[in-house]
């Protein structure tokens, strides 16, 4: 792809993440393409189909997030790293409901896009997981999908403080059975 059209496609994606956290995914094509400076033939170009903007930004937001644990990994110690990732991912999920609601539309366009979450999440989490646990401040039999399915069931609902409360509440149990005093 030449350089203008990255460009143009990496607007498309900004201008759609933020009219879509404050609007929803059904917010008018015209106001997104306004937001980033380009044409409606120029969005139709790139996204023939609403859904392909849909699994463009919901794509970009997954790698981003599950890109930020091997940066937290390597500048905090594990428990931190994996207790400060997942605020970022309970963050992710709350400011993404209407993108998961997409998702979950049974929209055969969009059907890839849980199973690009899991592949994209799961072995963030799992590396935080094991490292925490090799380093003694977590139990070791974690397994990391059915953690992801935890968070996400607690933050499928309810305030940010709530969903942080409860997504605290579940990282204490990690500790439970380690091997090393968490205190």
């Amino acid at each position: 792809m030449r350089a203008d059209a990255q460009r143009n496609v990496d607007a498309l994606i900004e201008a759609a993440r933020e009219i879509f956290a404050e609007s929803g995914v059904d917010a008018p094509v015209r106001e997104i393409t306004g937001r980033a400076g380009v044409g409606l033939a120029t969005f139709y170009r790139h996204f023939p189909d609403r859904a392909d903007l849909v699994t463009a930004v919901f794509r970009h937001d997954v790698d981003a997030c599950a890109g930020t644990a091997v940066t937290l990994a390597a500048e905090h110690e594990p428990y931190d790293a994996l207790v400060l990732w997942l605020r970022d991912f309970t963050g992710f999920l709350r400011s993404r409901r209407g993108l998961a609601a997409a998702v979950q539309s049974g929209n055969p366009d969009v059907g890839p896009l849980p199973a690009y979450f899991r592949e994209r999440f799961e072995p963030a989490l799992a590396a935080l997981l094991t490292a925490a646990a090799d380093a003694g401040t977590i139990r070791g039999d974690v397994d990391a999908g059915e953690f992801l399915s935890a968070v996400k069931l607690l933050c499928s609902a309810g305030s940010a403080a709530t969903n942080e409360r409860m997504v605290a509440l579940l990282v204490d149990g990690l500790r439970y059975g380690a091997p090393v005093d968490a205190a």
